[in-house]
């Protein structure tokens, strides 16, 4: 797997240092070591990070609610990512907007919120990388495959879907929140799952995310700072 989930400390899988408006990641989050993203904790408590802005195109799957997506979203931002969200729902992404705050009186050039619709990307640099979220539905369109170094695509599914198979495999990390019995089968399917681990997706807590990659399966725990609270809420499966 080419993302890595790591532990706070090791050397593996570490992601360059980006540079961030000190007031901007106190108003959003914690980031991660060196640029890494805080995703959320182990079962023993200790952090994980994972590496999503990188020298090469990656592709990330979520599948499960809004909460888990725009908490990506923002602690992207708040290492110093732009954000472009492709969305047939704007209203619900523009506390990221709100989250970015403003310049001059203008929003932040740092976040884009768009139709789902084909548009010019910013130019991603290992100063700048990018975040592009694809929020289209259980079947997304491939309107932004990553094609570029330091450009991360992310498709927000909220239901995985048979026709969705191929965005999921194509995945250089999926993260997933509880499946209904139906999508844990589906999911065993797509992923060659073995019967526990489908029983697992099914019996995760609302705060519970499986982390699934290449060689890679690592349930974890999603954790909310205050000032997240105060922009989305408590943490949830739903939206």
């Amino acid at each position: 797997m080419s993302s890595r989930v790591r532990d706070a400390g090791q050397n593996s899988g570490v992601a360059p240092e980006f540079t961030v408006d000190p007031a901007m990641l106190d108003a959003i989050s914690p980031s991660g070591d060196r640029g890494g993203i805080v995703l959320g904790s182990g079962l023993k408590g200790e952090p994980l990070t994972i590496s999503a802005l990188r020298s090469t195109p990656t592709r990330i799957v979520l599948v499960g609610g809004l909460y888990l997506a725009r908490q990506v979203a923002m602690r992207a931002m708040a290492v110093g990512a732009w954000v472009v969200v492709a969305t047939g729902r704007p209203t619900e992404w523009q506390v990221l907007s709100r989250a970015a705050g403003s310049r001059d009186g203008r929003p932040s050039p740092l976040v884009q919120i768009r139709r789902l619709s084909p548009v010019e990307l910013p130019r991603p640099s290992e100063d700048a990388p990018l975040l592009v979220v694809t929020d289209g539905g259980p079947t997304p369109q491939d309107l932004f495959p990553p094609r570029s170094p330091w450009q991360t695509t992310v498709y927000v599914l909220p239901y995985l879907h048979p026709q969705a198979g191929m965005t999921a495999n194509a995945a250089d990390l999926v993260l997933m929140q509880r499946l209904p019995a139906g999508q844990a089968e589906l999911a065993g399917r797509i992923w060659n799952l073995p019967p526990q681990m489908m029983r697992q997706l099914t019996m995760l807590k609302d705060d519970q995310v499986v982390a699934l990659g290449r060689n890679l399966w690592r349930p974890l725990r999603l954790v909310t700072t205050p000032k997240e609270q105060q922009l989305l809420g408590p943490v949830r499966r739903g939206d």
